[in-house]
């Protein structure tokens, strides 16, 4: 049974239980109500008979039940009441409804009505049990010279509560459509929210839905219709670097706080330490939005490979490159040979060579990590293939990139020289300058480049992701050099003409 049809039948059990007490606390209420203006009436009519001189004067008459039994009926005629008898003080009745009753005795309680007091009983009489007020009828002097018992039957009483049930009845069955129609809408729209579904299905879809929540390595956010984070599971935390308990918008990085209508694929965001390929899709459902989910991946490794791979890519170019090289300047030092001319041999050979081992010994000499060397000398050999001259300063010296990793110093590196020799153009005039020492303060990597310098208007756009002025696809790189800079609390200065840009990582007694 599905969870709507199940709240559905015990809402009707409720409006049942709830609308059988109380129809019959409105019954036992008319009940009442009943019996109390009964007795309000037999009392009235008691003590307006018991008052009245005419009565007082027919009981002192010689045949008391002549004179008074046309009177007592005419008052039940007259007032509805079952029953008026007048009697002697000695309990002797003198009218009765049934002809054979009087002359006998009263039965019922009469000790408070000699005494002078009006008593209201239920009593069971001759005509059954009743209401009925006794009243002392009294002469001139105070004396009691008989009493006036007004009664009504409880068949009487009944007969009028029975006349209100069908008025009870009605309104008990409004209350009753009117539940059951509020319980019928409830479980219709609960249908509609559940699916149908019964309360086992809805367990364990949360269930399950909890598990995928828990076990993806992806991370997920999930945005409502007005904005707000509805859902993060335990990666995106730890991508996103969240706090326990309820996720803010504040708490997102930048990037993540206003979702977009339109979707996104294998987008790429950056944070203070990771790169991120985010996607998302609107979330559609009940006629309409119903919010946007956000799935996140952690490429950060994944970059930070693929820029030890470029690097290695662009050694393995150059080592190509020279090896062509190679293969013609021998060509030529063997022909110079078979041409009788091996002084000139000897010089074209070794003039190329001494370049070559110069920068390779400085390189080896004064940086101490292999990973940085390697990537200085595959620069050194793009730049030549390019027309531009890659100058190692005179003062670069490391023995240690630390803080940095061997990953981060080449992802810093090489993107800062890419970007600079894309800016040098060519020519003879073309050149990169890097520096790589350090000093007092820390770390210190510098690059500057001939280039024509950066425009004003791209100085405050340079380290945001996906900017670059080489066209779409790009803009990647010196976002993750400012993201390398961060994580390591360092600092970036920018000069545009000529171009340089300084980043100094502090040492970790500085950080």
């Amino acid at each position: 049974m599905s969870l709507a049809r199940q709240v559905l039948w015990l809402q009707l059990l409720l409006v049942v239980l709830l609308i059988a007490p109380l129809a019959t606390l409105a019954v036992l209420q008319a009940q009442d109500q009943a019996d109390d203006r009964t007795r309000a009436v037999v009392s009235g009519i008691a003590v307006s008979i018991a008052e009245d001189p005419s009565v007082r004067e027919r009981v002192e008459s010689s045949d008391p039940t002549a004179e008074l039994q046309p009177y007592a009926s005419a008052v039940e005629r007259l007032t509805g009441v079952d029953f008026v008898v007048i009697m002697a003080p000695d309990r002797t009745r003198f009218t009765h409804p049934t002809e054979r009753e009087r002359g006998r005795d009263y039965i019922g309680s009469i000790d408070e009505a000699l005494a002078g007091k009006v008593h209201t009983e239920e009593f069971r009489g001759t005509l059954g049990p009743s209401i009925r007020t006794i009243a002392p009828v009294e002469d001139e002097h105070g004396n009691v010279v008989a009493l006036v018992s007004v009664g009504r039957t409880r068949e009487r009483i009944g007969d009028q509560v029975r006349d209100q049930l069908p008025w009870i009845a009605g309104v008990m069955l409004g209350g009753l459509v009117v539940g059951v129609a509020g319980a019928w809408l409830v479980s219709r729209r609960l249908r509609r929210q559940t699916a149908g579904l019964g309360e086992r299905d809805l367990r364990a879809m949360y269930d399950h839905h909890d598990a995928v929540l828990h076990s993806i390595r992806e991370g997920l956010l999930v945005y409502d219709t007005d904005g707000s984070v509805a859902l993060v599971n335990d990666e995106a935390r730890r991508l996103l670097d969240l706090p326990e308990g309820k996720v803010r918008v504040e708490d997102l990085p930048p990037s993540l706080r206003q979702p977009r209508q339109e979707p996104i694929a294998d987008e790429v965001h950056l944070t203070s330490s990771r790169v991120l390929v985010v996607n998302q899709q609107a979330v559609e459902g009940g006629g309409g939005p119903r919010g946007q989910v956000v799935t996140i991946r952690d490429r950060t490794e994944l970059e930070a490979m693929l820029g030890e791979l470029d690097s290695v890519r662009s050694f393995a170019e150059s080592l190509r490159s020279q090896a062509h090289e190679s293969s013609n300047r021998l060509h030529t030092i063997i022909t110079m040979i078979e041409m009788g001319r091996p002084a000139d041999a000897v010089s074209f050979a070794t003039q190329e060579l001494d370049l070559s081992q110069t920068l390779i010994d400085r390189l080896v000499r004064d940086i101490d990590e292999p990973a940085l060397s390697a990537l200085l000398l595959g620069k050194a050999s793009t730049a030549d293939e390019r027309g531009v001259r890659l100058v190692i300063t005179e003062d670069s010296e490391l023995d240690s990139v630390e803080p940095l990793s061997s990953g981060e110093v080449v992802t810093l590196v090489g993107n800062l020289v890419d970007n600079a020799l894309d800016a040098a153009g060519t020519g003879p005039d073309a050149v990169v300058t890097v520096t790589a020492r350090r000093d007092e303060a820390g770390l210190l990597i510098r690059v500057a480049d001939s280039g024509t310098g950066i425009t004003e208007e791209a100085l405050g756009h340079v380290f945001d992701r996906g900017f670059s002025t080489k066209g779409a696809g790009r803009g990647l790189g010196m976002a993750l050099v400012v993201q390398t800079v961060r994580r390591h609390d360092g600092t970036i200065v920018v000069d545009r003409d000529p171009s340089v840009i300084e980043v100094r990582i502090p040492g970790e007694e500085r950080a």
